[in-house]
């Protein structure tokens, strides 16, 4: 392999002409960003702001002034597509000048210099990069040589606690004794090496070691530190605010030299604290690097006037900022509509019907997104949109009844009311495993062939023959008793009712209980979720007629639909009307990051907030309900306190009859007197409130006899482990969604 320092430009570098065109599309600010080459720059590019456009026109900008060769310019990314996408651009700007920049992703960039120096990590440059599985299979070799208890500490908590060491630049040696503590009996910074040891006598590394074994070579080889300072001249980095501690030491080393580093970034819109993204890193930027000059960029190019105000008046909110007014040229355009609603069917209905009467208008079903907090939320929309016949895509997820722990539900359900649709009992017949393998199945098979019957009737006429062996001929009787069971219930309990009990007294729940994977939890919740969607169904059988409904919905492959999207999943996109449900108190900001994260969690979710109202382009639809189902119990909810940190002279705010106080509402959002913090405690003698009630766990569970390595379970957060105790504080490696800190109230031994 060439050299990647060592290639060929097309010619010498240009002279800069007297005016290049791609400078004459920039704002001043913009321009000031592109043209300021020299020294630490750090630029804060607001939502809409045209950050993509000053990136790559900075980049075209070095290439056509001759201020470097395009090997001497590392351009970072944190997707491959953004990458892709500014190559794409430099190269329609600068055409064949472009080739040989360094541009990618942290990883792949340093998987390129890893390549080039693995003998000084123990490795061959063809070197092998894990996935997870592969991750897992070598720590649990590891972990068994150890004598670890795989049962109390399974590779996954042992894996976890290796990557979140990687994510902050810390080898084995690296790692102190309180910072191990008691995780894997002890022995994890011993499991970590052997780990090293033996991805190194495999010749291979995983995604954390791509970048912990950059920062090992460049601080043990000055020299190889030295080179790649002085060859690379200019450093971009995009995304700044979404950099992890290893991230920044690296891209530390690397700016020493030439200190020509521009890092572009919001610090408005770090949303990924949960991954490891470290905040600080953004905001601490000026320290790190005297004499940095910083331009804002707050000339917004997407959304009104309105949703601005609005955007920049809640985010002032916070303290952790460094500080910048989003504005634009535009019309005042409307108010941001807050729309009070009974609970989330009543929400549904609210957002089904305005976009019905946008699309009346000739709105584009496309241009529209409804932005949630988490993905249960999806459930009430799409059942609305089916019965309204509204196209919709859940974007970078799983429709709700496409869902693989959804299907099987219904399959049940499928084979209590036909029991000879083939399709449905065979999904079901082995889920959960309960003892029928391959080879009884093509006995039952055969059966139903040869006498041309369904594989219910050819499995109810095979528990009363020899033709199976014992254990799977048990298995097919307690099945076959089971759904004779659930038939004789159908006209006695209502379909969530039954539906319950399907869900228990078949497996399927527990069977998600005992998985240990990381989506095991979210899909607990979607099948407590099922019966609730049944609500409002005389039949079992209309409520699944109801379904094919939907299903035929997406196979119909619209592409004019509305897009149903997490708040974290829409940052970097746009639409004209944005509707944001589920702003209540526990809900939005999400219980769980106040609680295990306290102001620094309360601000990461104002962040989203903003991220959400600057998705919109020409208007906005916050809702909220009064009341909302969650985990398993109704709560009352009181509005999102971000509502009331949004200035009331951006806010249209309307109440069904009665919700909230009655008659005689007043203020801008419907009370008599503003949302205080006081507003958001426990009120005496009106029950718990929404956070109180959504952590509530039964009187046995107590803050005391916890320790490191037991199995608790939350109400929300679901089956986790210890890893740490902290007097009444427990840090619990959930199965879903990393390690969290809540009190030992608020669990119960699994």
């Amino acid at each position: 392999m060439d050299d990647p320092f060592e290639l060929a430009d097309p010619g010498p570098p240009a002279v800069a002409a007297a005016r290049e065109p791609y400078l004459d599309a920039l704002n001043p600010p913009q321009r000031l960003a592109v043209e300021t080459t020299e020294g630490p720059l750090l630029v804060l590019a607001g939502a809409g702001t045209g950050k993509t456009r000053v990136l790559t026109a900075r980049l075209a900008h070095l290439l056509a002034t001759g201020r470097a060769w395009p090997s001497q310019i590392l351009a970072v990314t944190f997707t491959n597509k953004a990458a892709r996408e500014m190559r794409e651009r430099v190269v329609a700007i600068v055409g064949p000048r472009a080739e040989g920049l360094w541009l990618g992703t942290f990883h792949s960039v340093a998987a390129r210099i890893l390549r080039r120096h693995a003998e000084l990590a123990g490795l061959k440059p063809n070197f092998t990069i894990l996935g997870e599985d592969d991750q897992l299979r070598l720590v649990k070799q590891e972990a068994e040589a150890l004598g670890i208890d795989l049962k109390r500490w399974p590779a996954r908590l042992a894996l976890w606690g290796i990557e979140r060491w990687k994510d902050r630049g810390l080898g084995p040696d690296q790692v102190t004794a309180g910072e191990a503590g008691e995780l894997a009996g002890g022995k994890l910074v011993e499991l970590y090496a052997a780990y090293q040891a033996r991805l190194r006598s495999v010749n291979a590394a995983d995604f954390g070691d791509l970048l912990l074994h950059n920062l090992t070579i460049f601080r043990a080889q000055a020299e190889v530190l030295a080179d790649y300072q002085r060859r690379f001249k200019y450093i971009l980095v995009d995304e700044y605010q979404d950099s992890n501690v290893a991230q920044y030491l690296w891209l530390r080393l690397l700016a020493q030299g030439r200190r020509n580093l521009c890092v572009v970034g919001d610090d408005d819109q770090s949303i990924y604290g949960w991954r490891g993204a470290e905040i600080g890193n953004i905001l601490r930027f000026e320290q790190d690097f005297p004499g940095a000059a910083v331009v804002r960029l707050e000339e917004n190019y997407r959304s009104t006037p309105a949703i601005l105000a609005a955007a920049s008046g809640l985010i002032a909110h916070n303290a952790g900022r460094l500080g910048k007014t989003l504005w634009t040229r535009g019309e005042p355009g409307e108010k941001i509509r807050v729309q009070g609603c009974w609970d989330a069917e009543d929400e549904a209905r609210f957002v089904g019907d305005e976009i019905e009467a946008l699309q009346a208008k000739g709105e584009k079903l496309s241009s529209i997104a409804i932005l949630v907090r988490a993905g249960f939320q999806t459930r009430a929309f799409e059942e609305r949109f089916v019965a309204l016949g509204l196209p919709y895509v859940v974007v970078g997820g799983t429709r709700f009844f496409d869902r693989a722990e959804i299907r099987d539900a219904n399959a049940y359900l499928r084979t209590i009311v036909q029991p000879d649709d083939d399709l449905a009992f065979e999904r079901i017949v082995n889920t959960p495993k309960r003892g029928l393998g391959e080879a009884a199945l093509q006995i039952v098979h055969r059966l139903a062939r040869a006498e041309r019957i369904s594989l219910w009737r050819a499995a109810a006429k095979l528990i009363d023959s020899d033709d199976l062996k014992p254990r799977p001929r048990k298995a097919l009787a307690e099945l076959i008793a089971a759904f004779a069971r659930w038939r004789d219930l159908v006209d006695q309990l209502s379909p969530p009712a039954l539906a319950e009990r399907v869900l228990d007294e078949s497996g399927l729940v527990a069977m998600w209980q005992a998985d240990k994977s990381p989506d095991a939890p979210g899909r607990i919740e979607n099948l407590r979720e099922l019966p609730r969607g049944m609500e409002g169904f005389e039949t079992l059988a209309s409520y699944l007629d109801h379904v094919s409904l939907v299903m035929d919905l997406e196979a119909a492959g619209n592409a004019d639909r509305v897009s149903l999207i997490t708040l974290h999943g829409a940052k970097g996109l746009e639409f004209d009307t944005v509707f944001l449900p589920g702003w209540e108190e526990g809900v939005f900001p999400s219980q769980r990051s106040v609680a295990d994260q306290g102001q620094s969690g309360l601000e990461e979710e104002r962040r989203l907030a903003y991220v959400g109202l600057t998705r919109a382009k020409r208007r906005v639809f916050v809702s909220h309900a009064q009341s909302r189902r969650l985990f398993d119990r109704y709560t009352d909810g009181l509005p999102s306190r971000f509502i009331e940190e949004i200035p009331a002279a951006e806010i249209e705010r309307i109440l069904p009859q009665g919700l909230g106080g009655g008659e005689g509402l007043e203020g801008p959002l419907g009370f008599a007197e503003p949302l205080h913090a006081s507003r958001f405690a426990p009120v005496r003698g009106r029950g718990p409130s929404l956070d109180a009630r959504a952590e509530r766990v039964p009187e046995r569970a107590s803050p005391g006899g916890f320790r490191v390595g037991q199995r608790i379970r939350h109400p929300s957060l679901g089956a986790g482990q210890i890893v740490t105790v902290e007097g009444d504080k427990l840090g619990i490696l959930f199965d879903k969604g990393g390690v969290k800190k809540v009190m030992g109230a608020f669990v119960e031994r699994a």
